[in-house]
């Protein structure tokens, strides 16, 4: 067993590059289900236990293709680096090679479809990995010229408009760029936004009128790196906690700012302006990160929790939802920036371990759980809408399992309005999907 808890077990990589047809499915897969449940993570090569850090390391991504109520293959292979290519033998990457990129172009957090093209993305400022239908890696692409410098694990849709939006931090910066990839592809609109403390920011959200900015105590830290620890961010309440209200077409002297207790959200929900043109967002909030565990975020249990910000006031309201330790939030993206009313997040414990996942009604403020026992981790819950004009939360919760009793992943399907309830299909994966990050459905013909 590795002496570093994000290289044992289910955290591990797997070896093998598979291609799998015909999977065995258990129950009825819904025959509306057409299209690709794509997940990613870190699938290190050749780690140094001492220092590894769970979010580092050559990413792989896997993907299930679903039609006809059956699941026509399981594939899984690296997204390409540096690191992957030198070690296995295989030819260069191709594609534009910015001088920020770290890990030798390394993309192992999330994979996103956008414009008709497939994308594996991470923070800090690396180039988007473009991967074609078989999930081989095509280039590092820099959205045909127009992105200068890296991109974000964490872009959001706004179903509205069919532009990205993204929150681009680097090591390097001092400042949080707010890039909008257009509905073509091309970025459109760049604005930096100076930031004191050069902080870790990993996602973003949006409302009609905002782009909403977490500059967080999470900040780097010389120290960290001297010491030998390979992600140079640290805990610093002395930092101080904000968020920033963007006029989505304004510039960087148009932000509002307003101070909240310090703690660190890698996830919102969502985010909407109720009927005061006040912001509400939902956020996974942790007390504190990097203070003492440097190899990853182990530091403490987590909450689900609700921000309302007058952009008229300077300090938020902070309200909490519920306190059960959670991650991983989703909801219905057909709402994303609109008001809305179901939520779902991964149960994780204090030492990242995983379980079952949990439905939130936000209107009633009421809670689901759906467990498959204690062998079975469910990873990252996504929702699939039933069809494009279905009600909230009519239609599919599909995640990614892990099944300690056989080491091997599944992937279960249930309806949301059944949460906890009986799957209605579970499909049965050649191998274990290790705990990675996130990932996404993507329709066929997308």
């Amino acid at each position: 067993m590795s002496e570093n808890p994000f290289l044992a077990g289910n955290f591990g990589p797997v070896d093998d590059e598979l291609t799998v047809d015909s999977l065995s499915v258990t129950g009825e897969i819904p025959k509306e289900l057409a299209g690709h449940l794509l997940r990613i993570g870190p699938n290190p090569i050749d780690p140094d236990p001492k220092n590894h850090h769970w979010f580092l390391g050559s990413g792989m991504v896997h993907d299930v293709h679903i039609r006809d109520g059956k699941a026509l293959s399981y594939r899984n292979r690296y997204v390409r680096d540096d690191h992957v290519v030198a070690a296995k033998g295989w030819p260069p990457v191709e594609g534009p090679v910015h001088e920020m990129d770290l890990g030798g172009g390394v993309a192992n957090t999330n994979v996103i479809s956008h414009a008709g093209k497939t994308f594996a993305i991470v923070e800090a400022g690396n180039l988007p990995v473009e991967l074609d239908d078989q999930l081989d890696t095509v280039r590092r692409s820099d959205f045909d010229g127009t992105l200068t410098g890296g991109f974000s694990a964490h872009p959001h849709l706004d179903p509205q408009t069919g532009e990205l939006h993204a929150a681009v931090y680097s090591p390097a910066w001092e400042h949080i760029r707010h890039l909008v990839v257009g509905a073509d592809g091309r970025v459109q609109r760049s604005v930096d936004v100076p930031v004191p403390g050069r902080p870790m920011v990993h996602d973003c959200m949006f409302t009609q009128n905002y782009f909403i900015l977490l500059d967080l105590p999470v900040i780097l830290d010389v120290g960290v790196a001297e010491a030998g620890f390979s992600l140079p961010y640290k805990w610093t309440p002395d930092y101080g906690a904000r968020i920033g209200l963007l006029p989505r077409n304004g510039e960087a002297d148009e932000v509002t700012w307003h101070e909240v207790e310090p703690c660190f959200i890698f996830h919102p929900m969502n985010a909407y302006e109720d009927d005061r043109g006040h912001v509400v967002m939902d956020v996974v909030r942790h007390s504190k990160m990097f203070d003492h565990d440097m190899n990853g975020p182990s530091e403490g249990t987590s909450s689900l929790d609700r921000w309302v910000i007058d952009p008229t006031k300077s300090q938020a309201s902070e309200h909490r939802i519920d306190d059960c330790s959670q991650e991983f939030p989703r909801f219905d993206e057909r709402r994303a920036g609109q008001s809305y009313r179901f939520g779902y997040t991964a149960n994780i414990g204090y030492d990242t371990s995983l379980g079952g996942i949990k439905k939130h009604d936000l209107e009633k403020g009421t809670g689901e759980v759906h467990n498959e026992g204690d062998e079975r981790f469910f990873l990252e819950p996504v929702f699939v809408p039933a069809s494009p004009d279905a009600a909230e939360d009519d239609g599919w919760i599909m995640a990614y399992v892990y099944d300690r009793s056989t080491n091997k992943s599944d992937i279960t399907i249930f309806h949301a309005q059944d949460f906890s309830g009986a799957p209605q299909a579970t499909i049965q994966l050649p191998q274990r999907v290790p705990f990675g990050f996130h990932g996404n459905w993507v329709p066929e013909n997308h």
